[in-house]
């Protein structure tokens, strides 16, 4: 029986949490049931449907206010606890039949991600259930406008695709609230857009490591990047799209053909 998740992951304040809802919200639109699972334990509210919710098992408060912990190593810890209760997880994930599609919104601490073994172990063990794990990587727009941060959420999100070893798909958020066309141009840009922001306020020492992160960003990440507008259907499908094929979504899945009653659809035999 194979099932499918998304790791959405990134900083914080890049918009997981919308992002999820946004793609829930599509599927009903277009007769798809996405579930959403919240995976952060520092959670407060949510804008979607949680299929269900780490804070029933730990959460950030309970681990400060018991240990002492500030917010960074109690997510940390949090997050350890819910590998060691893995049962916990399991028994959460067998309410869902063959062919669900499940969204983790992830916490936005980044060494989860980048350095800590903690999410690949749980992807791997994941895995071994049966489930095929995405990555998706979320950076913000704004970001992409500025080469210096867009520079570092490259660098951040190759170490995230580098330590999770999973397939990885890189979406740029917040496109609604930002030039499409400036974002567009620095996509296509080759690096060269980058190298000559940076050169311009860059010690000499200091350019030939510009070139060579740029070259990194060519190489390695600008292929794979997929803008998201919230406003646009046709944006959210090929986002969706994206990453179904990434984790090889529908491979196996009957076709449809329509029936006489509107949006009504049955299996081909």
């Amino acid at each position: 029986m194979v099932r499918f998740v998304q790791f959405v992951i990134g900083p914080a304040g890049v918009g997981k949490s919308s992002y999820c809802k946004t793609m829930q919200e599509h599927g009903k639109v277009t007769k798809r049931t996405i579930h959403v699972a919240n995976l952060d334990p520092a959670a407060e509210q949510f804008e979607y449907e949680p299929a269900f919710d780490v804070r029933e098992l730990i959460s950030l408060e309970d681990a400060m206010e018991e240990f002492g912990y500030g917010p960074n190593g109690g997510l940390v810890y949090c997050m350890e606890y819910l590998f060691q209760n893995i049962d916990w997880l399991r028994e959460e994930l067998e309410n869902f039949a063959e062919d669900d599609y499940i969204l983790f919104d992830c916490p936005g601490q980044i060494e989860l991600y980048s350095h800590l073994p903690i999410m690949r172990d749980l992807a791997i063990t994941m895995s071994s259930w049966g489930f095929r794990v995405l990555s998706v990587y979320l950076l913000d727009a704004l970001f992409v406008l500025e080469p210096i941060k867009f520079i570092s959420g490259c660098m951040l999100s190759l170490s995230c695709m580098l330590q999770l070893e999973l397939p990885h798909v890189n979406v740029i958020t917040k496109c609604d609230m930002a030039d499409k066309e400036q974002i567009e141009a620095v996509l296509d840009s080759e690096g060269a857009w980058m190298v000559n922001a940076l050169d311009k306020h860059s010690p000499e020492r200091l350019k030939q490591l510009s070139r060579a992160l740029s070259s990194v960003v060519d190489d390695y990440m600008i292929v794979s990047f997929v803008m998201l507008d919230v406003t646009d259907e046709n944006s959210i499908e090929d986002v969706l799209a994206r990453t179904d094929h990434a984790i090889q979504y529908g491979e196996d899945l009957e076709p449809q053909i329509p029936r006489d009653d509107e949006n009504e659809y049955t299996e081909e035999t």
